[in-house]
């Protein structure tokens, strides 16, 4: 199925760290906010990196991503996907980062998952010159990783979004 992205990309001027997933699962389309299956363990990740309540609500979750100096959008504009499978991804459309990189102090990148980290080495990458660092998936279809290793990985976003990176 021929996916085009639904979601803008959350950020300002303050936003210094930016994390970049794939394309929206069909739940988080359904939603209409980023990582919005209930399993997937992003929030709760980054809410233990920062030391905050788990947001719930999409008006939460985008007060939470900004009032950390966060950016989130995905690094694909379209692309072919069955489901949520990520490995099932074909003729791949980047989004064009420079919607976000124009207007914020981003330090640094950071892609969620191995095919996201892929994907932007390949597609963006080279028109920005800005290495991403790969993390894990929070996925539930990452379930062999412990919450506590997900959040010791994910603890490098909160220091780019403190100017410590």
């Amino acid at each position: 199925m021929r996916v085009v992205h639904p979601l803008e990309p959350i950020f300002d001027e303050h936003s210094r760290a930016l994390i970049l997933g794939t394309m929206p699962s069909p739940k988080s389309r359904e939603v209409r906010f980023y990582y919005g299956h209930p399993q997937n363990r992003f929030w709760r990740v980054l809410a233990a990196v920062f030391g905050c309540p788990v947001p719930t609500t999409n008006d939460e979750r985008r007060e939470f991503v900004l009032s950390h100096r966060l950016a989130l959008w995905d690094v694909l504009r379209s692309c072919e996907i069955k489901g949520a499978s990520d490995a099932s991804i074909k003729n791949a459309a980047a989004n064009d980062l420079s919607v976000i990189l124009d207007h914020a102090p981003i330090r640094a990148i950071f892609c969620t998952g191995t095919r996201a980290a892929a994907l932007y080495r390949r597609l963006i990458e080279p028109k920005t010159g800005i290495a991403a660092v790969a993390l894990p998936s929070t996925s539930p279809a990452n379930c062999a990783m412990s919450f506590e290793a997900l959040c010791a990985a994910y603890a490098q976003i909160r220091t780019a979004a403190e100017g410590e990176f």
